[in-house]
């Protein structure tokens, strides 16, 4: 009995080792595959882009962000207490500033990525890399999750310091100090302009 308990968790275990070597795997090839059509996009440095190129690049870096999931870590508890309407609004809206923010600088695409860690765990991963462009290095990080069979980013932090975290703290101060109406029309006006 002794035995086929062990040979039952060893097999569990090689089962377990397997898939996560699967998703470390898919991950890697996700991202390095993105960061290829990102690099081909963009061209030799002093390149100047049309609009299409523009719209290209926007859609390849952030069409595997989970803009839903980031939103709701940006609003934290607000986030439960607003409408569907409000909800729907504010996804889109914070989608669109992250989308246009995205390009302000392009330069940094052009990094080369180095992966130190990719740890999967039941459908979430957290994958470390450093970006070095020129003589600067810059760690990147990903909180991934994976859905109905992709990989998404949940969240993304550069030199430890949270994108979804970030917001959070600017759009509770301003919740705190006007509430949160104030906040979706500050976003209103700042995705207009994107």
């Amino acid at each position: 009995m002794k035995t086929i308990i062990t040979l039952f968790i060893s097999m569990f275990l090689f089962v377990h080792a397997g898939f996560a070597q699967n998703g470390e795997d898919e991950i890697r090839a996700m991202l390095d595959e993105r960061d290829e059509e990102i690099k081909e996009l963009l061209g030799p440095k002093g390149n100047d882009y049309t609009q299409d190129q523009r719209d290209q690049l926007k859609d390849i870096i952030n069409d595997v962000i989970d803009f839903r999931s980031m939103s709701e870590t940006a609003l934290g508890s607000t986030y439960d207490e607003i409408s569907d309407e409000e909800k729907e609004e504010f996804v889109s809206l914070f989608a669109t500033i992250i989308r246009d923010n995205s390009l302000n600088r392009l330069d940094i695409y052009r990094a080369e990525v180095t992966y130190n860690d990719i740890t999967v765990n039941d459908g979430t991963a957290e994958v470390k890399t450093t970006a070095q462009l020129e003589n600067v290095r810059t760690s990147v990080d990903y909180d991934m999750e994976l859905q109905e069979g992709e990989w998404y980013i949940i969240d993304m932090s550069i030199d430890d310091v949270s994108t979804a975290e970030s917001y959070q703290r600017q759009f509770q101060s301003i919740i705190r100090q006007r509430g949160f109406d104030a906040l979706l029309e500050s976003l209103r006006k700042r995705a207009a302009r994107a």
